[in-house]
């Protein structure tokens, strides 16, 4: 566990990225980078964050289901660099199957993941950034937060929640000036699917997935930077996005 120039080199505010080591969390690390913000980095394996290089970083090892180790990264992380402005609650776990045959664990590690770890996320910012009356929770879902899919019960049902809990957050912290975005993704290149153990239904995703151009990480990056770049009296409340051939 690093921290990469501790000494911030911008005036930009503190942003924090959950599941941070690849995929959409690694594109937006980046992304922020660039524009200047120091990063709070956040991943069970620390090692791809580090991997990373980016200036101005804090990278730790957290499983975003543990509230009190989130809590402290997020304590160490402003300590260095000041209030965190930004959340990315992009940590998500896909494991797809039919709802009779797939293992109950599998169930509860979705919504461990998906939905109590995102609540660890948004109750370790969300005082501070009531109390200093701006700041901006963006929540990673998906197009099956949205509708549903074949073998997508239990992940469908958890991205559900999630934008029950982002839409009902908004309009609980818009009196105070707080943003909050909800992103939803169609199909993205990333490691998720390789989280899947049922392998009939890993490899219909996977011929989907080949049978179309779908997105890149960067792709979804930059709409998280969109939203979040609007000024903070305007709020992006939902972004949907896929790619042009995926049809549903």
């Amino acid at each position: 566990m690093t921290t990469t120039n501790t000494t911030p080199t911008t005036v930009r505010p503190l942003a924090v990225i959950t599941g941070a080591g690849s995929g959409i969390g690694a594109a937006t690390a980046r992304t922020l980078s660039a524009l200047g913000h120091p990063l709070l980095l956040v991943a069970r394996r620390v090692e791809r964050i580090e991997a990373l290089g980016l200036p101005d970083t804090l990278a730790r090892s957290v499983d975003v289901t543990d509230a009190k180790g989130m809590a402290a990264a997020v304590a160490e992380a402003e300590a260095l660099y000041g209030p965190a402005d930004l959340i990315v609650n992009n940590a998500g776990v896909m494991l797809l199957g039919e709802v009779a045959r797939q293992p109950a664990d599998e169930w509860e590690r979705m919504f461990d993941v998906n939905v109590r770890g995102l609540l660890n996320g948004i109750r370790v910012v969300l005082p501070g950034m009531i109390e200093r009356g701006r700041g901006t929770v963006i929540n990673v879902s998906s197009v099956a937060g949205r509708r549903t899919y074949a073998n997508h019960t239990v992940y469908s049902g958890s991205k559900f929640a999630v934008h029950g809990i982002s839409e009902s957050l908004r309009e609980e912290v818009a009196g105070h000036g707080v943003r909050v975005v909800t992103i939803a993704p169609g199909a993205v290149e990333t490691e998720l699917l390789s989280h899947t153990t049922d392998e009939a239904a890993k490899a219909d995703y996977q011929a989907f997935k080949d049978s179309i151009e779908v997105l890149a990480p960067e792709d979804v990056a930059t709409a998280i930077g969109y939203a979040y770049q609007q000024p903070q009296r305007v709020t992006v409340r939902e972004l949907v996005l896929a790619a042009t051939a995926q049809a549903a």
